[in-house]
């Protein structure tokens, strides 16, 4: 019965940093209003 407790706290460290990168990511798209900074153009 000794796992379960450090399973729990895996689980949150996951959570907690996929909430975080999530965060992170939808902010950055936020701020870049540009679409070519967002996907470059093929062209040249």
């Amino acid at each position: 019965m000794r796992r379960k407790p450090d399973l729990i706290w895996i689980l949150v460290l996951v959570f907690t940093l996929g909430v975080v990168t999530t965060g992170y990511t939808q902010s950055y798209f936020d701020r870049t209003t540009d679409p070519s900074a967002v996907m470059p153009s093929a062209a040249e």
